[in-house]
């Protein structure tokens, strides 16, 4: 166009060129952002909420086995051994985990900790672990069992 508003005849040469490194330099600029965009879509909206799940499912567990410790610990003889199986989820969003017994935040008492790779839970043993050691782990895997023995476990 002319200043006077009117269309040109005569196109110029530079015009097709500048349009061209413009549609080059904006597609290079969006195409950055599509792949930094990308990285970041794995990380931050499918492994948090992944991780937040089963964070959940590991108090869940936790609060669990807690609860069965507790209940032998009550039923518990004072001469001889008692033993109850029980099943966990074999798995939390595909993966195996673990189960551990063992000293908590006060060295008086004891939690379960339930742990895979960066996620765990701790949940607290109900002062059981402050009159009787308890001990052990296990996963997720086939049957579990908690056993009481008066006289003790040696080894």
């Amino acid at each position: 166009m002319t200043r006077t508003g009117r269309p040109c005849k005569h196109p110029h040469a530079e015009s097709g060129a500048a349009n061209l490194i413009e549609y080059i330099m904006i597609s290079g600029v969006l195409m950055g952002l599509l792949i930094v965009m990308m990285l970041l879509v794995n990380t931050n909206i499918m492994e948090d909420p992944a991780n937040r799940l089963v964070y959940v499912a590991f108090t869940d567990i936790g609060n669990g086995v807690s609860t069965r410790i507790v209940d032998v610990y009550s039923i518990a003889p004072r001469d001889g051994t008692i033993t109850t199986r029980f099943d966990i989820p074999d798995d939390i969003a595909g993966k195996e985990y673990t189960v551990e017994i063992g000293p908590g935040a006060d060295p008086v008492d004891q939690d379960v900790m339930v742990f895979r790779g960066s996620v765990e839970t701790h949940v607290a043993l109900a002062g059981v672990g402050a009159t009787r050691g308890v001990a052990g782990n296990t996963t997720g895997r086939g049957m579990n069992k908690i056993s009481y023995n008066s006289s003790g476990y040696n080894g």
